[in-house]
């Protein structure tokens, strides 16, 4: 698929998390095969007003291979311009995303993210103030609307093209859902019938077979996944190679999900140092043990851990309780 002038050869997206998809995550994510991979959600106004902790969400290697995307949210086409500026100038990333997504209540109070679904006017004000601002590609992300009455998905998707926006993402829930209840996919399919540019389908892709059904069933350019990457980095690998071959790769083996949550602790702690880093990958952690033997004890060791020595010691003795002597 095309996104502007970019080429993009693996259709299996990264999602931007707020606090998990940062610099670390994403470099696992790259070596799982991620092509194209999405910052964390970045304030507009954070970014102007020189915010230290809004630029570092930006950190990305330039050099290294595959497209990056930093995604910026914000409800004055004013300061969303000034900070896609800041962007291609100081940073230069690949694209830059918009979110009109998000349905946290501290986002949507503010006018940003999935708030601008029931402002289309504003949300179109924002689109064309980046586009114009930029030769980088934009693109948006969106929900299939505020609720089940306010479905206007297709309307801000054609919004999007008519500004002159690349592609647009559709998580196929509303705000009012936030991540509960069903994906409906369907809208994904009516934003695809009714734009000509690239729509990427999010919402509900817990498996390389489910993008390929959400693929078949709405005819999306791409997918993006979300919360089923959290501890499960190989699914953006698996999927890409169902998608590409029809096979599916087996899943992980317990010692390969603590071999992996091991180097990304070591990642972490490498760039956030171990103040920061620890604390941050305790969620991480959880969710690479979730489901495997005995591992309810070692959760609730790790939130009690605050050195990095300490943390990976006691992933090893687990990984050599479970497997034995052959794996120490």
């Amino acid at each position: 698929m095309q996104i502007g002038n970019l080429m993009i050869e693996t259709p299996v997206f990264l999602a931007p998390m707020a606090g998990i998809s940062d610099y670390p995550y994403r470099q696992l994510i790259r070596e799982m095969g991620g092509q194209l991979l999405y910052t964390e959600m970045i304030s507009s106004k954070g970014l102007v007003y020189g915010n230290e902790r809004s630029r570092e969400l930006i950190d990305f290697n330039r050099r290294e291979k595959g497209l990056i995307a930093v995604q910026i949210f914000g409800e004055d086409p004013v300061f969303m311009r000034e900070a896609a500026a800041i962007l291609a100038v100081e940073y230069q990333p690949d694209l830059i995303d918009l979110n009109m997504g998000c349905p946290m209540p501290k986002i949507v109070k503010s006018g940003s993210g999935s708030a601008l679904l029931q402002d289309a006017k504003r949300a179109g004000e924002i689109m064309a103030a980046v586009v114009n601002a930029v030769k980088l590609p934009v693109t948006v992300k969106i929900r299939a609307g505020w609720d089940r009455s306010r479905l206007n998905a297709v309307e801000i998707a054609q919004l999007a093209e008519e500004k002159g926006v690349k592609a647009v993402a559709v998580h196929a829930r509303t705000r009012d859902q936030f991540y509960l209840g069903k994906a409906d996919w369907q809208i994904i399919q009516l934003v695809k019938e009714k734009v000509n540019i690239p729509v990427i389908g999010n919402g509900d892709i817990f498996s390389p077979e489910d993008a390929g059904a959400m693929i078949t069933g709405t005819g999306c350019d791409a997918v993006m996944i979300g919360r089923a990457v959290r501890g499960n980095p190989w699914l953006i690998h698996r999927t890409s190679h169902f998608l590409q071959t029809g096979e599916v790769l087996a899943e992980p083996d317990c010692p390969e999900r603590i071999k992996t949550a091991l180097s990304h602790l070591e990642g972490a702690v490498a760039y956030f140092g171990e103040r920061l880093g620890i604390p941050r990958m305790r969620k991480h952690l959880a969710w690479y043990l979730k489901g495997l033997p005995h591992s309810t004890s070692i959760k609730e060791r790790i939130f009690q851990l605050n050195q990095y020595q300490q943390v990976a010691a006691l992933l090893k003795e687990y990984l050599h309780m479970i497997t034995g002597p052959a794996e120490r």
